[in-house]
C-alpha cells in the first residue's frame, strides 16, 4: 500500500528514537483542506483504532486510518537533503492535481474541500 524509501525510513526511525517512547508508530493520513482539496498528515501516534490498517515496513510500524487508505494506495514517501535543509517528499499516484508545495492534492473522483490557505 505505502512505500517508504530507505532514507526516509532511517530518518523516521531516528526521529522515533529521539522521542524515547517505544509504543509510538508512524501514522499517515489525509484530511480535507489545503489549496488543492486534500492535505497529507504524517506524525507519531500511540493509539490505534480497530478500523486502522497497520503494516510493517522495514522494521517501521505504519498505520493508516480507514478513511485515508483509499487515497494513499501506492503512496511513496522519501526524504531529500538540500542546501536549505531536508524534508520528506510525497509522491501519490492517485493525485490528479497537486499544489506547488506538494502537500495538497485532489483525485480524479474527489476534489476534497479546498481552503483559502496559501500553499
Amino acid at each position: 500500500m505505502i512505500h517508504i524509501s530507505e532514507t526516509a525510513n532511517e530518518k523516521i526511525k531516528e526521529m522515533l528514537e529521539a522521542e524515547a517512547s517505544p509504543e509510538l508508530f508512524l501514522r499517515v493520513g489525509v484530511k480535507e483542506g489545503g489549496c488543492s482539496g486534500f492535505s497529507y498528515s504524517m506524525g507519531f501516534d500511540d493509539e490505534q483504532a480497530d478500523t486502522d490498517k497497520a503494516m510493517e515496513l522495514n522494521g517501521l510500524k505504519v498505520v493508516v486510518d480507514e478513511g485515508s487508505a483509499k487515497y494513499l494506495n501506492g503512496l511513496e514517501i522519501d526524504f531529500k537533503e538540500s542546501a536549505m535543509g531536508g524534508g520528506f517528499t510525497i509522491n501519490n499516484p492517485n493525485a490528479t492535481a497537486t499544489c506547488g508545495c506538494g502537500s495538497s492534492f485532489r483525485t480524479a473522483t474527489e476534489a476534497g474541500n479546498p481552503s483559502a490557505e496559501p500553499c
